[in-house]
């Protein structure tokens, strides 16, 4: 391969390979066993060495068209066929339509003479006839402890097992061999490990009283493969190997919101709730309302026509449906028409891969639109924190693929530190509310406020949870110079400050009363002078009108005295020549 400027000229080669059909165990291999090759699993008793290489060997054949070969030294066919059978496995009809041969060799040490000239030739004869049988393509050798219990000799051990190994890739078919884990080795031999291609170890645990298998791939040459512990089950349908979805964070997402059912908790994410296809944490003390709160969102969605499906690890579906009778909601007919399904088991009923299973069972069966864990946390105690935090992230991963709104509640003891508690899941979630509990003045309140919403405006402010008969109430938290008030303290603040308003107004209001008192007196005292004014003019104007008649009367008087002494009378001239005296002169 030549490199150009760092980037590749031609495509790198890809090792074959076979895939098994098992769930995960290709996705962690990146396409199955290698093709040609031989793979060794090992593990202890129980398991499920035998089912693997069983599974991979059907599978083969029902799913990929390679007929197999299984050549058994402990079980017998029949043994065989029965013990699939439980994980639905028609092991009867595929040897029936030749797609698989079934071969059991009994080996006892007694029969078995130790010499230089010792070797599998016989052993090669009986499989190769079998492979051509049917033209196989996939082999498996169960066990080999058995095989080679015989052969003390560590020398003629080892060419044996590499002779075994040779002759089956000359062969050119996919081969299965497993082998007991030893006590310092992968192997009781510890030397198949080294001349397998690919090794893959099983572990069957128990912590706590909860048992679990885990599966690793400690070895695969020439090919990228996952090298974590993965934990497996061994169910109906049979293997299936998690995390499958994890490999990559390549989920679509969706812009679309859908409401949560509380009014005052969607306007608290911009008016309009979650994003759809997002998980969502909700934390809080016990008997803080989480599994109310659960319950609002279930009815919302399963109202709009969604399906819901709700695992409870604490109560029982009846126990939930009664209990949210207190606050109004009536959930039952809506599990009646099949909008609402409930899935109750006690996390203590089996391994937390188990249950993860079980999820993913129903969540494929039901098809839901919204997945309610309430709660979460008493799941992940069955387990380790590694355990429960890989378990989460699964759950979290397959539902986003699925574009599957969730709701996890999380119980967090009193006292514990926020980050610290909540550590595990948090930093998984798209968003995060949380519920607490306020204790004064003698009682203890609930306050809700959002943490974390990815994506989208929320309000940064603590609202008082209100629960009641009629349902589920946000009301604004008094906050002051005091601190955070709620319930009765609240109430009783808002009640001096209706007071001190109410006192104001009052207030207000006499000296409002008082000015307008003013106001009317001093008007009145105008209206005094006004009246006084007028009354002054009045009188002046009627004593001008006095003066004025007495002068005219005066002056009258006067001029007709005047005219009777006939003092100043003015006699007019004659016109015929000056008038005379009184003596008659001129």
């Amino acid at each position: 391969m030549k490199i150009n400027g760092g980037k590749s000229t031609s495509a790198t080669p890809r090792l074959p390979k076979s895939p098994t059909g098992i769930q995960g165990l290709d996705e962690i291999t990146d396409g199955g066993l290698p093709r040609g090759r031989p793979t060794l699993v090992c593990g202890g008793a129980g398991c499920g060495k035998t089912l693997l290489a069983a599974e991979f060997l059907v599978r083969g054949a029902v799913q990929f068209g390679e007929p197999g070969v299984f050549m058994a030294f402990e079980e017998t066919e029949k043994e065989l066929k029965a013990n699939v059978a439980s994980l639905g496995f028609d092991l009867t009809g595929l040897v029936r339509r030749k797609k698989i041969v079934v071969d059991y060799v009994h080996i006892e040490r007694s029969e078995f003479q130790e010499s230089g000239e010792y070797d599998l030739e016989g052993l090669f004869v009986r499989l190769n006839h079998a492979i051509d049988s049917i033209g196989a393509k996939r082999v498996v050798l169960d066990t080999l402890e058995v095989l080679f219990a015989s052969l003390p000799n560590e020398a003629i051990l080892r060419s044996e097992l590499r002779r075994l190994f040779r002759w089956l890739k000359e062969k050119g078919v996919t081969a299965v061999l497993t082998a007991e884990r030893g006590r310092e080795a992968l192997t009781r031999h510890g030397l198949e490990e080294y001349v397998s291609d690919c090794v893959i170890l099983l572990d069957h645990r128990v912590n706590d009283q909860i048992a679990t298998r885990h599966l690793r791939v400690v070895k695969y040459r020439g090919a990228l493969h996952g090298t974590n512990e993965f934990p497996f089950l061994i169910g109906a349908a049979g293997i299936s190997v998690l995390p499958i979805t994890s490999l990559a964070l390549n989920h679509k997402v969706s812009t679309a919101r859908i409401a949560t059912g509380i009014s005052r908790l969607d306007a608290m994410l911009g008016g309009r709730g979650f994003f759809r296809g997002s998980s969502i944490l909700l934390t809080g003390t016990p008997g803080t309302g989480k599994t109310i709160i659960s319950s609002n969102f279930a009815q919302a969605a399963a109202r709009r026509g969604e399906r819901v499906l709700f695992f409870s690890f604490e109560e029982s579906p009846d126990q939930i449906i009664r209990n949210m009778h207190s606050i109004g909601l009536r959930l039952e007919p809506l599990v009646k028409r099949g909008l609402l399904r409930f899935h109750s088991a006690r996390p203590s009923l089996y391994g937390l891969e188990m249950h993860l299973a079980t999820m993913f069972k129903e969540i494929a069966t039901f098809q839901p639109h919204v997945v309610i864990i309430d709660p979460i946390t008493s799941l992940m105690d069955s387990g380790t924190d590694s355990e429960g935090k890989g378990m989460v992230t699964r759950l979290i991963d397959f539902l986003k693929a699925g574009q599957i709104t969730s709701l996890f509640t999380s119980l967090t003891q009193g006292g514990h530190a926020l980050q610290q508690s909540e550590a595990a899941m948090s930093s998984l979630m798209d968003s995060w509310l949380l519920l607490q509990d306020f204790e004064g003045n003698g009682e203890r309140n609930r306050v809700l406020y959002v943490l974390k919403a990815r994506g989208m405006a929320h309000s940064n402010q603590i609202r008082e949870f209100l629960i009641s008969d009629r349902g589920i109430d946000l009301v604004d938290a008094y906050i002051g110079a005091s601190g955070v008030l709620t319930g009765s303290a609240r109430a009783a603040q808002g009640a001096l400050e209706k007071a001190a308003v109410l006192t104001s107004q009052q207030e207000a209001a006499r000296r409002k009363r008082e000015l307008e008192r003013k106001r009317e007196a001093i008007e009145r005292q105008i209206n005094g002078l006004r009246s006084d004014y007028e009354s002054e003019t009045m009188e002046l104007r009627r004593i001008d009108e006095q003066v004025g008649t007495s002068t005219l009367m005066l002056t009258t008087e006067r001029t007709a005295s005047g005219i009777l002494r006939q003092a100043d009378a003015k006699v007019p001239a004659s016109p015929r020549g000056k008038a005379r005296n009184g003596n008659g002169t001129r």
